[in-house]
């Protein structure tokens, strides 16, 4: 064998071994405890769309979330809003749901960080900046960043949605709250696991991470599958909900979401997905259905996580 050859030979094996280091999620070592029971394997939140209809406020939000025995809770920015124009101390919310034992794992915002307009774009950054703020105010550490203002574009050039991807990432470090790309399944823009992982990727910034959620993979046309290829660690929580059979994916929208387990989405085998992908985050149950919100709450929430532990006892039982 020649110089060349050997040197070209040990190159390839240093690429190969290095890629495949890259691409192993979190491999569990003997260090790593094994979960005692199915559902320890996850962490189940609860997004206040949920309830949203029964119009309870985030405070009572939390306490029916913490009685119900959730781990964290997912408010929207505009429940925030109203808490503290009705006088209400976000420090002092973030206490009560400290002291209830949630935590904020993420929190839903709509700021138009990703538009091609200029003006529009540093307007959004700036609400952004807002939102993050009182995000941390309250304990918590992530935020939604979906493609807000830009859903009717589908030309939109992804590259440079990964450059405004990295600004609003820049801004988030510097508060100590993470923006996660949002996979939104009626947009025309970042409606795919695809597109939204190319987003990511192309930030080039370590805090980048995914949001994906299982009725937008399905509206938005992106196979379960595609979820394999992601390593756990790129997903902080992963919103659950499931969707009936009876509707074609171009008329299903928010409001036919229902609870886990109820439809025919094939949650079990995304959830080992996951799972086998080192995912360690929150399950979070989002639902927007209105039937729902015309039942008590409190049974609403208690209902949801039963309903979400059930099909983790399902996948892993």
């Amino acid at each position: 064998m020649t110089a060349t050859a050997s040197r070209r030979g040990f190159i390839v094996t240093a690429a190969t071994t290095a890629t495949a280091a890259l691409s192993l999620p979190n491999v569990v070592t003997a260090a790593d405890p094994k979960p005692t029971t199915p559902t320890a394997r996850f962490k189940f939140g609860l997004n206040t769309s949920t309830i949203r209809g029964q119009k309870l406020g985030i405070v009572k939000d939390v306490e029916l979330a913490a009685k119900a025995g959730y781990d964290g809770i997912e408010p929207w920015m505009n429940q925030l809003e109203t808490y503290v124009k009705e006088g209400g101390s976000l420090k002092d919310l973030g206490k009560r749901i400290k002291d209830s034992g949630l935590q904020v794992y993420s929190a839903i915002g709509f700021a138009n960080w990703i538009v091609d307009d200029d003006q529009k774009r540093a307007a959004g950054l700036e609400q952004a900046k807002r939102d993050m703020d009182m995000v941390a105010q309250i304990g918590g550490t992530h935020i939604a960043a979906p493609p807000a203002g830009a859903t009717d574009r589908a030309d939109l050039n992804l590259m440079q949605a990964a450059s405004r991807y990295r600004a609003l990432l820049e801004v988030g470090r510097s508060i100590g709250v993470i923006p996660q790309v949002e996979v939104w399944g009626f947009s025309k823009c970042l409606s795919r696991l695809g597109e939204t992982s190319l987003v990511a990727i192309e930030a080039q910034h370590p805090d980048a991470c995914i949001l994906p959620d299982i009725y937008h993979l399905y509206k938005g046309g992106s196979e379960f599958a595609g979820l394999k290829l992601m390593s756990g660690v790129s997903m902080h929580c992963f919103p659950v909900n499931d969707y009936p059979a009876d509707l074609p994916r171009a008329m299903i929208a928010d409001k036919n979401r229902v609870y886990p387990g109820d439809g025919v989405a094939p949650i079990t085998d995304v959830l080992r997905g996951l799972a086998s992908n080192g995912f360690k985050g929150m399950l979070s149950l989002e639902l927007f259905n209105p039937d729902y919100w015309a039942q008590d709450a409190e049974l609403v929430v208690k209902t949801g996580l039963e309903k979400m532990k059930a099909v983790v006892q399902k996948a892993f039982g």
